[in-house]
């Protein structure tokens, strides 16, 4: 056991010594690939589906819906991999900061400003901050919370715990989270439910938030547990890929990880449903052995076989993530694009929403193309 911990702990956060200092393109393209789908891509496929109709298109623009309940649409990972890909980058980014300050009291400060702003814009993005209207005002409704959470509890067990112990709060997060599910009653209702309105993680949000609460049947109190495991998965893939193992043998343990998450994942679901809404444990699973697979693929593409010629698309989007986000949240590029192509309506007939949606997305991509080439990057 005890060579096991100090295997284990040659990747601790405080180690500089024997750690590979690379930037990791793939991780890169995943960002980019996220964030292509929120910022209008998933428009342009709508514009597509209204346009030509078919059961694929249709069925193409249903896996850009997150599932009803029970299910999972290629939606549903969107969220998980922006939180997977957070942690990655705490690993980078905290042993640069304790490689030149080694005082956690510096650290915890740059933490405090990050969660603090990721909370704002959170409520700016999604729980109507800017009505200035404290009846309309959601307090905990967003991604940009989730990770704000997932980050923060991610950052307490880094700082502090071994590696051995890391894994084991990131099975307790999850275990906390079903034990709550399943011994703690709801009142008049009982424990153990998974229904919309009869779950335990539903109630919470609703006593606690008020009428701050969004309304929806999403949930984020209790949930903000799993979003911490899911943070923490993408910290663990960051040891691997921060040690000295070699790409293919990277490539390989990538790839272990995520089928064992996603055959844990299985193997739960007849106690502990996958519920995207709910963000239960076995939903954190197999969406984070999703996440782990998507980077493997593109890990062996890009960074094993060295094809790298495609990547910059998704290099010049994933740059500026949360600036590209927060923007194409608040303000419809579509309003600039109809300068140019509304005149087209009548020419393209039911392919106008689809032209106008791509040209959209084309006047963001642009903005974040320029920011690109001129090393503009805003970051938290």
């Amino acid at each position: 056991m005890r060579t096991l911990f100090q295997q284990l702990d040659y990747f601790n956060i405080s180690r500089q010594e024997l750690v590979s200092r690379d930037r990791i393109l793939s991780v890169d393209v995943l960002r980019g690939f996220d964030m292509i789908w929120i910022i209008g891509v998933k428009k342009i496929f709508k514009g597509l589906d209204e346009a030509l109709g078919t059961p694929l298109t249709n069925w193409m623009f249903s896996q850009l819906d997150h599932a009803e309940w029970y299910g999972f649409t290629f939606y549903d990972i969107i969220m998980p991999l922006f939180l997977y890909l957070v942690g990655i980058s705490m690993v980078y980014s905290m042993r640069k900061r304790l490689s030149a300050d080694p005082s956690k009291r510096v650290l915890w400060r740059h933490i405090a400003i990050r969660f603090a702003v990721l909370w704002i814009l959170g409520m700016v993005v999604q729980g109507k901050l800017l009505t200035y209207d404290v009846e309309q005002i959601k307090l905990y409704s967003n991604t940009l919370q989730a990770i704000a959470a997932g980050y923060l509890l991610a950052s307490v067990i880094i700082l502090y715990m071994p590696v051995m112990y890391q894994i084991g709060a990131t099975l307790g997060l999850m275990l906390v989270y079903w034990g709550i599910f399943a011994w703690v009653p709801v009142p008049g209702v009982g424990a153990g439910l998974y229904t919309p309105d009869g779950n335990i993680a539903i109630f919470i949000d609703k006593l606690m938030l008020g009428a701050f609460q969004d309304g929806t049947t999403y949930t984020w109190i209790l949930s903000s547990l799993n979003f911490g495991a899911t943070t923490m998965l993408g910290v663990f893939t960051g040891y691997l890929l921060q040690s000295q193992k070699k790409p293919l043998d990277k490539f390989y343990s990538l790839t272990a990880f995520g089928i064992v998450l996603m055959l844990l994942s299985f193997a739960w679901m007849p106690w502990h449903p996958s519920i995207k809404h709910l963000r239960t444990g076995s939903f954190t699973v197999l969406s984070g052995g999703i996440c782990v697979l998507m980077l493997a693929s593109l890990y062996f593409v890009i960074d094993v076989l060295e094809y790298r010629k495609w990547t910059t698309f998704f290099v010049v989007v994933g740059s500026n993530a949360i600036a590209a986000y927060v923007s194409a949240s608040i303000f419809d590029y579509r309003l600039i694009a109809k300068v140019f192509v509304n005149g087209l309506d009548k020419y393209v007939g039911p392919w106008y929403p689809f032209l106008l949606a791509f040209a959209g997305f084309t006047v963001l991509y642009l903005i974040l193309h320029y920011m690109y080439k001129n090393k503009i990057f805003i970051k938290i």
